[in-house]
């Protein structure tokens, strides 16, 4: 493999080394049953990570049942789950044994018990098994259930579910783990002042805001392995006025990191309806380039980024470190060899594979994927 591609170079997070920047980033599925992923899960991520990313990272995995967006979404809160887990991994390496898999701990807070965005996304009624959700205040998210706000032993139960997800995640394996804490889910509902009306010690100012997912962020780290890197993704503005800005993510990432944060996925938005998005390609990379500059911590870039160019440009640029991947990967799944092709990158192949790489297959010779003219 060629380093003279800045998209195509080695990076290292404490003691793992990816052997490219392109991170395939989580996606949920919601097609798991009482939070244990299946075939399904299996299809999708070992056909990823058998294409060549650095990294592929598993859907937002609830740390409890009710922190499940869904009842299809995947869940790391028993032992079912965690038996479940062993087997996908074992498959999963199984066909990319050189393939680095990390995965997403969260809680879906007050959007949480809705159905699946196929059949509508709407909150579940009781006869459908609606349960009760749990956020910083007893505000809804729009017109969907009102959450309760979360009591000190909520918040003590909650830090102790991620706690025991992350131990879940350290004896299956997993070479790297990120805490969510973006898209409007729980950590992000204390955050934002929208959501967060808090009138103790975890509302109000900035430094109480944070103060919840700072002690979670905390106990994770003192339980997650020295040697392996624990990463957050965070919404770097809510996109609505009175609401979380750029400017506090910024301090709240550096807060982060004195805590052990080892990396940062810069996303936006998901905390209100709302919201108004300027979207566009590229369009959330601002926002990981200013972390990186004003946090030195390494950053991925997300959103609207689908051409290989676009991408090596912002590693070659020093915007973000890393770029994550969803519906690019979704439409293409073979999305690394057409970007090494574009870039004049050689990658290995899987060999099983390596006969639709020959140079008297028709698709590479003609370069007929649109990442590859």
């Amino acid at each position: 493999m060629s380093n003279a591609v800045p998209l195509f170079e080695p990076i290292t997070l404490r003691g793992l080394t990816l052997p490219n920047r392109i991170v395939v980033a989580p996606m949920c599925q919601y097609s798991a049953v009482d939070g244990s992923p299946n075939a399904w899960h299996a299809q999708h991520l070992g056909g990823l990570a058998a294409s060549g990313p650095g990294l592929v990272v598993i859907e937002a995995t609830g740390v409890e049942a009710i922190g499940r967006i869904t009842p299809g979404c995947t869940g790391i809160y028993s032992d079912a789950n965690e038996a479940a887990f062993k087997t996908l991994l074992a498959g999963i390496r199984a066909v990319a044994p050189t393939t680095k898999i990390g995965i997403q701990i969260a809680h879906a807070g007050r959007k949480a018990s809705v159905h699946r965005p196929w059949e509508g996304g709407h909150p579940l009624t009781e006869t459908e098994g609606a349960w009760q959700t749990v956020s910083a205040s007893d505000i809804p998210f729009g017109d969907w259930h009102t959450p309760r706000a979360a009591t000190a032993e909520d918040m003590a139960r909650i830090k102790a579910a991620f706690v025991s997800a992350a131990q879940r995640a350290q004896r299956l394996g997993f070479d790297s783990l990120e805490v969510h804490s973006a898209h409007g889910y729980l950590l992000h509902e204390f955050l934002s002042p929208l959501s967060n009306k808090r009138t103790d010690n975890y509302g109000g100012s900035f430094e109480n805001r944070t103060r919840f997912p700072l002690e979670v962020i905390k106990a994770v780290r003192a339980v997650w392995p020295a040697d392996k890197p624990l990463g957050m993704r965070i919404s770097s503005t809510d996109w609505a006025d009175g609401g979380w800005t750029i400017d506090e993510a910024v301090r709240y990432v550096a807060a982060a990191k004195a805590e052990g944060i080892d990396f940062c996925c810069a996303s936006s938005g998901g905390l209100t309806p709302a919201q108004k998005v300027a979207l566009g390609p590229s369009y959330q990379v601002q926002f990981a380039e200013r972390i990186k500059r004003e946090t030195n911590i390494p950053t991925r870039a997300v959103g609207m980024i689908v051409d290989p160019r676009q991408a090596n440009e912002i590693v070659a640029s020093g915007k973000a470190d890393m770029i994550a991947l969803a519906r690019t990967l979704l439409d293409d799944p073979r999305w690394v060899w057409h970007a090494a092709d574009a870039l004049g990158v050689k990658v290995n192949v899987l060999g099983q594979y390596a006969m639709a790489r020959t140079p008297t297959w028709l698709g590479v010779k003609q370069q007929l994927r649109p990442a590859a003219e």
